[in-house]
C-alpha cells in the first residue's frame, strides 16, 4: 500500500517584517519614551525569543495621551464625515497593501498560525475600516437622530487573542463617528498596534486622533478612570470587566464590555456529520481556542453521539500542530506561559473530576508554549470544565435527547456570547435560536464574522454591540 502524502514545510518568510529592537509609546503623532523610563519585553510564544523592547506606559503617559486626544478632538469632530471617511479608506488600503507584513508580525507576536492571520484576521481588519469609512458621512441615516454627535475621547483596552482585529473593531467606529482614541493593547501583543500607529502616520491622520499606550493593568486602569475620557470600550475577561464597570459607575462615561464566553455548539441527529465536525473544529481549535466566542461546549443528540465522536477524533488526528509561520500549521502556540498554566490546570481538574480526556498523537515542540488539541467526554454540567472559560484548545462533550433539553443545557451558564446550531431543518434553527440567550447564534457554521453584523453578549459576557450599524451607537451621544 502506497504511503500517504506528507506535507513538506511551507514557511512564510520573516524577512517581510522589520521589527525594531525597541518601540516607544505613540502619543500626539510621535513615538516617545515612557515618563518613568520603564520598558518591557514582548516574546514570541512559539520560540520564547524576545522580539522587541516596548515602552511601558504609566499614569502620566496615559494623561499625556488623553490630553493629546482631547486637543485633536476639536478639529477631528468638526471635519465633515466625508473628510473623515477619506482617512479611514486610506488606512484600510494601507492595511491591505501591508497585509502580508502585518500577518507575519501578528503570528510572531501572538503565536497563531499564519494561515489564520493571513486569511481571517487581516482581511477582516481592512474590511472593518472600509465598512465604517462608508458610514462616516451617513450618520444621520443610522437611526440615531438626524445629527448625532460624537462623545469625545474614547479609552479602549483590547486583549491579546486578536490584537489587530480588536483594534479595528474599536478604532474604526470611533473615528468614523468623530471621536478621538487612546488605545491600550495587551502587554503580550503590543507590536501590531504600534505598527498600526505607523499606518496612521502613513495615512496622514492628524496628530493626536489615535494614541497607543502599551502597558500593564495599571495603564488600563488609569485610562478607564481618567476623568477626561468620555467612552470606555473593553474586550477581555469577565473579572476585569466587572472591575471596569465599578470604576465607571456614577460617572457619565459610556461603557461597552465584550467579555468571556462558554459557547454551546448544538448538533442534532439530522445534521450533516462531516460538515458539523468541520464547524466543531473551527469553533474550538481556531486560534488554539483562545476565542471568547469559542464553541467550547459540544452538545450532541444521543443517537448520533458515537458516530460524531468517531468522526471528530479522526479529524483531530489530521490537525497539524507546530511552527505558526508554516502555512500547513493548524494549531499554533498558546499566547503566554501564564495562559498555558491556566489551560493545563483546568484540564487536569477535568480529569480529577472524572471526565475522560483524549488527545490525538501529537508531538509538542521543545521550546515555546504548546497544548495539544484535547476533548473531554463523560462531562456533566457540574464539571468545572463545562462551566469555566478555559480559553484554550479544550472541548467538553455533553449529550441531550430533546431540543428543550439542548436549550436548557446551552443556557445553563453565566455567559451568553455565542452558540451554534447544526440541523437540516430551518424551522428547528429558528425555534432553537430564539430560545438561546446568546448574542450571536450561528446556523450550520461557526466563527463567521462580518463587519456589517453586530457582535456582543448577554449576562456575564458583557453588554453593547460592536460591528454593524449597532456598533456606531456606543460612540454617539444618543
Amino acid at each position: 500500500m502506497a504511503s500517504a502524502f506528507e506535507y513538506a514545510p511551507a514557511p512564510e518568510s520573516r524577512a517581510v517584517v522589520d521589527i525594531a529592537p525597541s518601540y516607544g509609546l505613540f502619543i500626539d503623532g510621535e513615538f516617545a519614551e515612557a515618563a518613568e523610563g520603564k520598558v518591557f519585553k514582548t516574546v514570541s510564544p512559539s520560540t520564547e525569543e524576545v522580539l522587541a523592547e516596548v515602552a511601558q506606559a504609566g499614569e502620566a503617559d496615559v494623561d499625556r495621551a488623553v490630553k493629546a486626544a482631547r486637543k485633536a478632538f476639536q478639529k477631528w469632530s468638526a471635519l465633515p464625515g466625508a473628510e473623515r471617511a477619506k482617512y479611514l479608506f486610506r488606512i484600510a488600503r494601507i492595511i491591505q497593501e501591508r497585509s502580508r507584513e502585518l500577518a507575519v508580525l501578528e503570528t510572531l507576536d501572538n503565536g497563531k498560525p499564519i494561515r489564520e492571520t493571513r486569511d481571517a484576521d487581516l482581511p477582516l481588519v481592512a474590511a472593518h475600516f472600509f465598512y465604517y469609512a462608508g458610514w462616516a458621512d451617513k450618520l444621520g441615516h443610522a437611526g440615531f437622530g438626524t445629527e448625532p454627535k460624537p462623545l469625545g475621547v474614547a479609552g479602549q483596552v483590547i486583549p491579546w487573542n486578536f490584537p489587530l482585529l480588536m483594534l479595528a473593531w474599536k478604532i474604526a467606529p470611533a473615528l468614523a463617528t468623530g471621536n478621538t482614541v487612546v488605545l491600550k493593547p495587551a502587554e503580550t501583543t503590543p507590536l501590531s498596534a504600534l505598527f498600526f500607529a505607523d499606518v496612521c502616520r502613513q495615512a496622514g491622520l492628524p496628530r493626536g486622533v489615535v494614541n497607543i499606550v502599551p502597558g500593564y493593568g495599571d495603564a488600563g486602569a488609569a485610562l478607564v478612570g481618567h476623568p477626561d475620557v468620555n467612552k470606555v470600550a473593553f474586550t477581555g475577561s469577565t473579572a476585569v470587566g466587572k472591575e471596569i464597570a465599578r470604576t465607571v459607575a456614577g460617572t457619565r462615561k459610556k461603557l461597552t464590555l465584550e467579555l468571556g464566553g462558554k459557547g454551546a455548539n448544538i448538533v442534532f441527529d439530522d445534521a450533516p456529520i462531516d460538515q458539523a465536525v468541520e464547524g466543531i473544529v473551527s469553533g474550538i481549535f481556531f486560534n488554539q481556542g483562545q476565542v471568547c466566542c469559542a464553541g467550547s461546549r459540544l452538545l450532541v443528540q444521543e443517537s448520533v453521539h458515537d458516530e460524531l465522536l468517531d468522526s471528530l477524533k479522526r479529524r483531530l488526528g489530521t490537525l497539524r500542530l507546530g511552527d505558526p509561520l508554516d502555512k500547513n500549521t493548524d494549531i499554533g502556540a498558546i499566547n503566554s506561559a501564564e495562559q498555558l498554566a491556566r489551560i493545563t490546570a483546568l484540564a487536569e481538574r477535568g480529569e480529577a473530576e472524572g471526565a475522560e480526556r483524549w488527545s490525538p498523537a501529537c508531538e509538542l515542540p521543545a521550546s515555546g508554549y504548546w497544548f495539544a488539541p484535547t476533548l473531554f467526554t463523560n462531562v456533566s454540567q457540574a464539571h468545572t470544565i463545562a462551566r469555566d472559560e478555559i480559553f484554550g484548545p479544550v472541548l467538553s462533550v455533553l449529550t441531550f435527547r430533546t431540543p428543550d433539553e439542548a436549550v436548557a443545557k446551552a443556557n445553563n451558564t453565566p455567559y451568553g456570547l455565542s452558540a451554534g446550531i447544526w440541523t437540516e431543518k430551518g424551522s428547528r434553527i429558528l425555534a432553537v435560536a430564539n430560545k438561546l440567550r446568546a448574542g450571536v447564534v450561528w446556523s450550520n457554521t461557526f466563527n463567521k464574522f462580518d463587519p456589517t453584523s453586530p457582535f456582543g453578549g448577554y449576562k456575564e459576557s458583557g453588554f453593547g454591540r460592536e460591528g454593524g450599524r449597532h456598533g456606531l451607537e456606543a460612540y454617539l451621544d444618543v
